[in-house]
Formats: structure tokens, C-alpha cells, sequence
């Protein structure tokens, strides 16, 4: 079996995670992963896919997945066995700032004559001193880089120049470093495949169904995305998928979107073989609402099933939810009000009136919608300590009123650990009255390696210092936790698994400051080991219905037979 030409490792967000752990408290609460940050980006299928298609072998691993499952995973004696042209990555999001760099030196020793090519959102950001490190090679930069890429590895294994490839930071042979122009911004997406039989068959050719998962759950919970854009034309203030940001790192003018009819076809692809939610990333009326009716009508025609998971980017009216209702037996929604408060919220950059924020409650729930989730945000401009727990008591009301079914969720969760770099915030934080403590990418890295999450929180604002974010991260965490206990979307005996684990999590906090306070550093005892990785609330409530990936089996391999 011929070896794949270029390999793209997913690293944890803090290499060392078996040895010595952290205390990540809520950071990762909201997401499905762990706080290890084991998923990695839908950019890496998509790449996948891309090169591929056009004859270049690829393989992704999950090394921070493997090494989360598998405690007796080798990370060095794997890679040592691997030759490939290129080793691939992804630094898309800035928690991973510690293990990509880690990884990418590690690589670089097992195979110093192999080029290490890195990308992402945050690795576009910070390029320029990202070429400074010795085991990087390339940095690919910009929100699309199938075609980059592809071009780097055709040049790559031809040994032609890469002076050509657009959106490339790159080094000479005398250690120059090059950065050619960011050209490369595509109109629209509909050359870039989400092709799910690229998986499946990468785990029949790899003999390696651990290194593609996309996060340790994953076999139990098989939640897939499909995306509607890249670009987006909000301004969220500390967002690092802002408008802001894409058209100053990325050079991107317009969003790109994706045709309508033929993302509905990836979601159709996909429930070809599982029989899990599908996550549409991105707002689905942001081109208008010509492409929410196409997409829907699309969806209605290839008779996609369920769940299907769409996000709101604000309030949406009873006939939006009609059409959905129409198009798709099974939805969800989530929405992400931030606060309650609408001055902290309108500070923030999203200027909704919270009485059309329960109108679209009301008309979804009226319109066949199956759950209904609502985020909220600790740590944002004009927010205070009452404030975030009054956010709590809104929560409160909302069930009330609207939560009868148990189909309203509401989840609440700090900024954290780091603000989004190029976010507006980042870039002019006294602005919007934040103070910022993490500027470069090597401070971003060193802060991943502090004993707690409080730790390496990179700001603080005018109304919440770093002390006060923890507090009342906790007191909301408890807070929020009973009033789901009240309402029966979880259970007593997980609410008081859940107080227990808080409280545990807050009394550790305290006693490591006391340590560091005393000795300028903190070790832990086993038993505070295990308590490192544990949620703040209950993961399983973020997971919408699904079958298990085992019992979609028989449908992926009568999928793989037709398709020969």
C-alpha cells in the first residue's frame, strides 16, 4: 500500500496533557471535545478531499484524539514510521498555540528534511512570527487554501519553485523568509468538496479508525458539519470570524457562499451514512432570503431527514420557521443571544431586542422545532458580576415561559481562555475596555502551560477582572445547574454530579493560588489529576438525539458497495 504524500496531524491544545495537567475549568463546556481541543477544523476534510481529487494522497490523523483514548499511544514511534512529502498542521484555532508548535517540533526531528506546512485562522494571523520557529517551514494563509495547498505539494514533490504559490509565507535555502501576496480568495465555494466517502475509506486504506475521528465521543455521538460560507458580514466584537477580521487577515471583501442546491447534497452525503446531526455552519439566510428558500426546497426535494442543526445570526419570524418546518421533519436551532442585557449585548455587536429574541422562541417551538439552544458569554464589554448572574434568572424565565417541552436549552460560559486574534477586540482592546495580557503568539503559547484556566485567561475588562471572570463563571455554572434541575433538563442525581464537580473544580482553583502564591508554583496529587478534565456542566445535554456510528454501520458499508 502506497503511503499518502502529505499528512495532517491534529494536535491537543497542550502537548503534555498525560503528564502534567491543567485545570481547564469551563473553557471547552459549550463545545463537544474536551478541554484537549481533539477536534479538529472541517478545513482538514475539505483539503482532504480537494487533493484527492486531483491525485494527491492524503491522510488525516488525530493525533490529539488518540492521544486522549489511547494512553499508550507513541506519538513519536507513529510519526517516525510515517515518509511523507509534506507534513500538514493546523493551528486554526489559538488554544491549540502550545501543542501544534510542540508537534511541529517534534516532527521536524524525526524528519528535519521534511517540510512542515502550517495553516488555519490563527496561524493566518500570526504568520509572520510563526516563520520564525524553527519547524516551520510553510505557513498557507487565508480562509480557502484547498488550492494553495494543492499547488505547494505539486511544487513540493516536482521540486519547482514556490514563489508562485499565492497566500504562502515560505523560507529560502538561505533561511529568507518570503511571504507572497494573499491573492488566492475565491468567490464562492462550489469547486471545494465535503465528500464523507473520503473518511470511510481513508480508515479501509489506513487500517485507522481512531486517527480521523473528529473528537473523542465521536463514536457514540457521530455530529457532522456541513458549511454554508467563508466570510461572514457581522462585526461580533472579540469574534475571530468576523467581518473585521476575514477582510483584514484574509483579504476578503465578499462572503463566499456555497450553491445552495449543492449543500444540500453534502447533507444528504452524509446522512447516506450516519444517521447523526448535521451542523449547517452559518446562518442560512446571511445571502438572503432567496438562498434559505433554494437551500430549503433543495433539502425538501432530496429528502433529507434528521436532525438537522441550523444557527441563527439573529432574531427569525414565524414564516421563516414554516419553510424549515416544511423542508425538514427534524430541526434543532441554536442562537446565541450572549447576554440578556441588551446594552451589554448591543456593546458586544448585536443589536436585538429581547422581545424578538422570544418571539423567534415562540415561533420555533410553534413550528415543528425539536430543541432550541440559546448561548450566552461571560466577559463581555459593559458586563458585570450582577449582570452575568442576572443572565442566569433570565434563563429562569425563558424556561418558564417557554421551556413546557423541555425543548429550550440554555448554556452559559466564559471567554475563554484567550481572545480571538484579529478580532476588534484584539486589536483595539482599550476601546472596548478590555485589558489585554497576551499579544504575541509565543505569550498565547507559554499561557497554555499554567496550572488553570484562570491562569491563562488573556484579559480582563473594565467591569470583570481575571478573579472576578472565575467567580462568577462558578456562581453562574451553579446557578444555571439548578435551574435546568428545576425544569428537568437534566436530572437530579446529574445536577448534583454536576454542583459536586464545580465546587471541586473552584476549592482546587483556591488551594493551587495559595501554592503559587507561596512558592511561585504549584504541583498536583494524583487525585486532583482526574478531576482535571471535568466539565462544569453536563456535556451529554449538549447532544441532540443520534444512533451510534457502530449501528450506522450497515448503512456505510451498503453505501460503500453501490458507490463500487
Amino acid at each position: 500500500m502506497s503511503g499518502p504524500d502529505l499528512v495532517l496531524l491534529h494536535a491537543p491544545s497542550n502537548y503534555d496533557f498525560r503528564k502534567r495537567s491543567v485545570v481547564y475549568g469551563p473553557i471547552s463546556d459549550v463545545i463537544p471535545s474536551s478541554p484537549i481541543f481533539e477536534m479538529y477544523p472541517i478545513g482538514f476534510m475539505s483539503i482532504a478531499g480537494y487533493l484527492e481529487r486531483h491525485g494527491v494522497p492524503t491522510r488525516i490523523v488525530n493525533v490529539a484524539n488518540r492521544m486522549l483514548s489511547e494512553r499508550g499511544f507513541d506519538v513519536e514511534a507513529f510519526l517516525s514510521k510515517l515518509n511523507p512529502v509534506a507534513f500538514g498542521i493546523d493551528l486554526h484555532w489559538l488554544p491549540h498555540a502550545q501543542g501544534s508548535l510542540e508537534l511541529a517540533r517534534i516532527v521536524k526531528a524525526l524528519h528535519p528534511s521534511t517540510p512542515v506546512i502550517f495553516g488555519g485562522l490563527s496561524a493566518t494571523y500570526f504568520h509572520q512570527e510563526l516563520m520564525q520557529y524553527p519547524q516551520v517551514d510553510f505557513v498557507v494563509r487565508g480562509d480557502s487554501t484547498e488550492e494553495p495547498v494543492l499547488r505547494l505539494m505539486m511544487a513540493l514533490k516536482s521540486g519547482a519553485s514556490v514563489a508562485e504559490v499565492p497566500n504562502l509565507s515560505w523560507k529560502g535555502a538561505d533561511g529568507d523568509v518570503h511571504h507572497n501576496d494573499l491573492t488566492w480568495v475565491p468567490s464562492d465555494l462550489d469547486d471545494i468538496p465535503l465528500d464523507y466517502n473520503y473518511p470511510v475509506r481513508s480508515v479501509i486504506k489506513y487500517r485507522s479508525l481512531r486517527g480521523i475521528v473528529p473528537f473523542s465521543n465521536w463514536l457514540d455521538y457521530p455530529i457532522t458539519a456541513v458549511f454554508t460560507c467563508r466570510g461572514c458580514t457581522l462585526n461580533c466584537r472579540s469574534c475571530g470570524g468576523s467581518k473585521y477580521y476575514f477582510k483584514r487577515s484574509c483579504n476578503r471583501d465578499e462572503v463566499a457562499y456555497r450553491n445552495p442546491t449543492m449543500l444540500a447534497r453534502d447533507i444528504h452525503s452524509v446522512q447516506r451514512y450516519l444517521n447523526g446531526p448535521v451542523f449547517i455552519i452559518g446562518d442560512i439566510r446571511q445571502p438572503g432570503e432567496d438562498y434559505a428558500d433554494r437551500l430549503l426546497g433543495s433539502m425538501k426535494r432530496n429528502g433529507v431527514g434528521g436532525p438537522v442543526v441550523i444557527e441563527l445570526f439573529g432574531p427569525a419570524d414565524e414564516g421563516f420557521f414554516k419553510k424549515v418546518s416544511a423542508a425538514i421533519p427534524n430541526y434543532n436551532v441554536q442562537m446565541s443571544p450572549e447576554s440578556h442585557d441588551e446594552d451589554v449585548r448591543g456593546a458586544f455587536g448585536k443589536r436585538w431586542r429581547n422581545v424578538d429574541i422570544e418571539n423567534t422562541i415562540k415561533a420555533a417551538l410553534e413550528n415543528n422545532c425539536q430543541r432550541f439552544d440559546l448561548f450566552y458569554m461571560i466577559g463581555l464589554p459593559k458586563q458585570g458580576y450582577g449582570s452575568v448572574l442576572d443572565t442566569v434568572e433570565e434563563t429562569r424565565r425563558l424556561l418558564r415561559d417557554f421551556g413546557g417541552r423541555n425543548m429550550l436549552h440554555p448554556h452559559i460560559s466564559p471567554l475563554s481562555p484567550f481572545i480571538d486574534p484579529g478580532s476588534q477586540v484584539f486589536e483595539r482592546p482599550e476601546e472596548y475596555g478590555y485589558t489585554l495580557f497576551c499579544r504575541t503568539l509565543e505569550e498565547h503559547r507559554r499561557a497554555l502551560l499554567a496550572p488553570t484556566w484562570t491562569h491563562m485567561l488573556s484579559y480582563e475588562t473594565q467591569w470583570l477582572n481575571r478573579g472576578e471572570i472565575a467567580d462568577v463563571t462558578y456562581e453562574a455554572a451553579l446557578g444555571l445547574n439548578q435551574v435546568k434541575k428545576e425544569h428537568g433538563l437534566i436530572s437530579a442525581q446529574a445536577a448534583a454530579d454536576v454542583d459536586s464537580r464545580i465546587k471541586r473544580d473552584r476549592l482546587l482553583i483556591e488551594d493551587l493560588n495559595r501554592r503559587i502564591s507561596r512558592h511561585g508554583e504549584a504541583s498536583f496529587q494524583q487525585e486532583e489529576l482526574d478531576l482535571c478534565l471535568a466539565a462544569t456542566c453536563f456535556k451529554k445535554e449538549l447532544e441532540w438525539p443520534s444512533r451510534s456510528f457502530l449501528r450506522s454501520m450497515p448503512r456505510i458499508l451498503w453505501n460503500l458497495y453501490q458507490a463500487g
